[in-house]
């Protein structure tokens, strides 16, 4: 039986999860698959860039992102899915061998108005590195099923 359901998140809790240690190794192999820039594919080739180094590519983070999210809650919780990311932001570069960590702060909360089985819980998510400078935020609707249809939030 999933342990979140949408009462239990209240706005302006926050929550952290992780770390997880980001290599070279994985930096490259997402970006040669997925996003195959200069920047993210060689040290030489990426320092002439505005990085001024290797990174990861931006949605090589918010891959990591959504890998923390499910790991320390999604996959434990009633999701329903989401109906879409509102903004993504990609404030500094993901390093090789920086270990990241997840900040969840819940923005706001609302009983669905058309399904009395669900609620949508808004969300800022922040990847951290080890100095807590955020790297890329991310907020996003989430729908979770209530454990109380249609009852007055």
């Amino acid at each position: 039986m999933p342990k979140y359901h949408w009462e239990d998140f209240k706005p302006g809790a926050v929550s952290v999860y992780g770390p997880r240690l980001v290599t070279r190794e994985e930096i490259v192999a997402f970006a040669a698959e997925f996003d195959p820039q200069p920047m993210h594919l060689d040290e030489t080739a990426a320092s002439a860039t505005m990085l001024g180094g290797l990174g990861a590519s931006g949605w090589h983070t918010c891959s990591l992102l959504m890998r923390m999210m499910c790991d320390g809650f999604i996959l434990d919780s009633t999701s329903m899915g989401s109906p879409g990311v509102e903004e993504v932001r990609w404030l500094k570069p993901l390093r090789p061998g920086t270990t990241i960590r997840l900040r969840s702060t819940v923005l706001d909360t609302r009983a669905s108005g058309s399904r009395p089985e669900m609620g949508l819980t808004k969300f800022m998510m922040e990847v951290l590195d080890e100095a807590d400078a955020v790297l890329a935020s991310l907020t996003t609707t989430l729908m979770f099923r209530r454990r109380e249809p249609g009852a007055k939030p």
